[in-house]
């Protein structure tokens, strides 16, 4: 779904539409919490399973009902094998790839870290909370949800994608910072990690994709497949050693563990700077605005993908004409392009 979404929304608005992507996957994983907390409390843990089965059906019809046609992105083909063997050669070939991949690895280490050990700290002293109740802790982090969208429209769509990964991992930093050392004294600090994590992890993860996403526009299910494994990976790696630190040292030794993750994301961003084409250094200066606002990385020039005039005899719209003269002047040497009306 991403990388259609990719095609379909115009560079200069692209992250705003993947935000909302986005924090519809989350909204999913927090829902699933609240759902399993439920069921825990009033049923059978058979009765997820059958809610399963609904929930498939209900997004088959959903998916022929709303999806929209489009073209192939390769109408040539592509052969399966070579498909995949190219994802192998995306990897040495684009520096920000690798990096966005490890940014989303410790992220999303992070959120199954705290997601996963939540249940045992809620359920335990000092708080003994019933699984209703620790299940309903998934409807708080929706509240950071609404953060996305608003904040891809307003600043991520319009500065470097850098800028919108920093103002991400320092939230998720400082929630997880307040929620481990202070969790065990108050409430609230548990409530505030779980706002202000997932409004720092969207942040972050639709400003890297915002970014990679230009790399390759014939290829954006491949790039967000080198991209997805990363994230999953985290995922795992997150949910294998929270569980394990935390039944060895507790909350506060599982969420250092976390500080830890955010610390070395930062470290990993800072390592390249917003306008760098290399895998280290900060050619280019420190500018946080985008140079070309039709794109959604700042550097790149492009259009969407498949978007096209809904009647054929209908004019260009004069946005995509610009953007179509502009890339010709670039492919014949970058010479200045005078816009007439006619």
């Amino acid at each position: 779904m991403l990388p259609l979404v990719g095609d379909l929304a115009p560079p200069n608005k692209r992250a705003a539409a993947l935000s909302i992507v986005v924090c519809g996957l989350t909204l999913g994983i927090l829902i699933a919490r609240v759902l399993s907390g439920v069921v825990a409390n009033y049923t059978s843990w058979r009765t997820v399973y059958w809610i399963a089965c609904g929930l498939q059906y209900l997004i088959t019809i959903l998916l022929w009902w709303f999806m929209p046609d489009y073209p192939s992105t390769n109408p040539g083909g592509l052969n399966y094998f070579k498909m995949l063997w190219s994802i192998v050669l995306m990897v040495p070939k684009h520096a920000i790839l690798i990096q966005a991949c490890l940014i989303s690895f410790l992220t999303s280490a992070t959120f199954t870290n705290f997601w996963t050990t939540l249940t045992f700290f809620l359920a335990g002293p000092p708080y003994h909370y019933s699984p209703l109740p620790i299940g309903l802790f998934g409807l708080i982090g929706i509240g950071g949800m609404a953060f996305g969208p608003v904040y891809a429209r307003f600043v991520t769509d319009k500065f470097m994608p850098w800028l919108s990964v920093l103002v991400g991992l320092l939230m998720v930093l400082v929630a997880v910072t307040v929620g481990t050392y202070t969790g065990s004294l108050s409430i609230a600090g548990v409530v505030i990690q779980a706002i202000f994590h997932d409004a720092g992890m969207t942040t972050a993860q639709v400003a890297n994709r915002s970014a990679i996403y230009s790399l390759e526009p014939k290829a954006r299910n491949r790039i967000n497949t080198v991209f997805m494994l990363g994230t999953f990976c985290g995922q795992l790696s997150g949910t294998a050693v929270g569980n394990h630190v935390y039944a060895q040292g507790g909350w506060i030794r599982s969420g250092s563990v976390s500080v830890g993750f955010c610390a070395g994301a930062i470290l990993i961003l800072c390592l390249r700077g917003p306008w760098e084409s290399g895998w280290v250094g900060w050619h280019g200066g420190w500018s946080m605005r985008k140079k070309n606002h039709n794109s959604s990385d700042g550097k790149t020039m492009e259009k969407a993908m498949h978007t096209q005039p809904a009647d054929r005899n209908s004019e260009i719209p004069p946005d995509l004409e610009k953007i179509d003269e502009e890339m010709a002047a670039v492919e014949h040497g970058g010479q200045d392009v005078q816009l007439s009306k006619g």
